[in-house]
């Protein structure tokens, strides 16, 4: 089980001088990566959680991490596809992975907002037919030779980008998603798998073995496969479910050790844990020394190094 950490991209926290300081921590702690995430627009009057107020670019943030880092991976949970050209895209990508040496993770989702579809001159029509033809765009232009691509959404005359990733293909590309067909898809065309801040934990295990036996089915290596889970924590709270019983990764170190130990017996190959969502350390408007300084010590207390 690989343990990563959610870099500090939103709220209080997210600033140039925290950015550094825990993704050299989190490298000096034993973590295994650092983790972006992407937010366009908060809608007038919107009531969404405090997490999506002040969120730094995704990409941004990383390639700022991989200048004071050498060895930790840095992965994105997740960019919106929609909102931006595969050879964009893939620009971006492959341009961090040179950066940064070749340990960037790139994970990829279809959107949900209205709001942000409009932002971006963006479709919210068959985004999961665009995934596929979206991932092959990736792949051709960090293939060697000349890439060339003729689909129903996307096209790529004859051509090459350049640098190429150091990663031989290209960074892993992880997807997000939790009805059934995205879960299939991610069998047949992706790396991994990328759970989000609002998957069911208790059912990991079930939607995991939809991924595996897609890929089977399609020929593919599904023990290969990467099964990622944001860990939203609530560390000292023992936060109550629908079900009336504690939600996974809230309460106390020991308990939230015990719910990782869990995970990976469902089959979660990583997990990274996120405090961007605890209110008390990603909202834009509390104390930041005191966001800090309670970032820090759940930093500290959950690490790869001190277990």
């Amino acid at each position: 089980m690989q343990i990563g950490f959610g870099a500090p991209v939103s709220g209080a926290w997210a600033t140039p001088e925290n950015l550094a300081a825990f993704a050299t921590a989190a490298e000096r702690g034993g973590y295994s990566a650092l983790w972006s995430f992407q937010r366009l627009l908060i809608p007038a009057g919107s009531g969404m959680e405090p997490v999506y107020h002040s969120v730094l670019d995704p990409m941004a943030a990383l390639s700022f991490a991989a200048a004071v880092t050498s060895r930790i991976r840095l992965g994105v949970a997740v960019i919106n596809l929609p909102f931006v050209s595969p050879g964009y895209l893939a620009k971006q990508a492959a341009t961090l992975d040179v950066l940064s040496g070749g340990r960037h993770d790139l994970g990829l989702g279809i959107g949900w907002m209205p709001e942000e579809f409009t932002l971006t001159g963006a479709e919210m029509a068959r985004r999961g037919a665009r995934t596929a033809e979206y991932v092959q765009v990736l792949r051709a232009l960090w293939g060697a030779g000349t890439a060339e691509f003729d689909g129903a959404f996307y096209q790529v005359p004859a051509g090459r980008q350049a640098p190429q990733p150091v990663q031989p293909g290209g960074p892993p590309i992880l997807l997000g998603g939790m009805a059934k067909p995205a879960l299939e898809r991610i069998g047949r065309i992706a790396d991994g798998w990328i759970t989000s801040s609002r998957t069911d934990l208790s059912r990991v295990g079930a939607m995991i073995a939809v991924v595996q036996d897609s890929a089977a089915a399609a020929g593919r290596d599904a023990g290969s496969l990467r099964f990622i889970c944001r860990g939203v924590v609530r560390a000292g709270v023992a936060v109550e479910g629908p079900d009336g019983r504690r939600l996974p990764l809230s309460g106390s170190f020991d308990q939230i050790r015990a719910d990782v130990a869990a995970l990976q017996s469902q089959g979660v190959t990583e997990v990274f844990y996120d405090l961007n969502w605890d209110p008390r350390i990603g909202s834009p408007d509390i104390d930041q020394v005191a966001a800090v300084a309670r970032a820090a010590e759940i930093m500290d207390a959950l690490s790869p190094a001190a277990a």
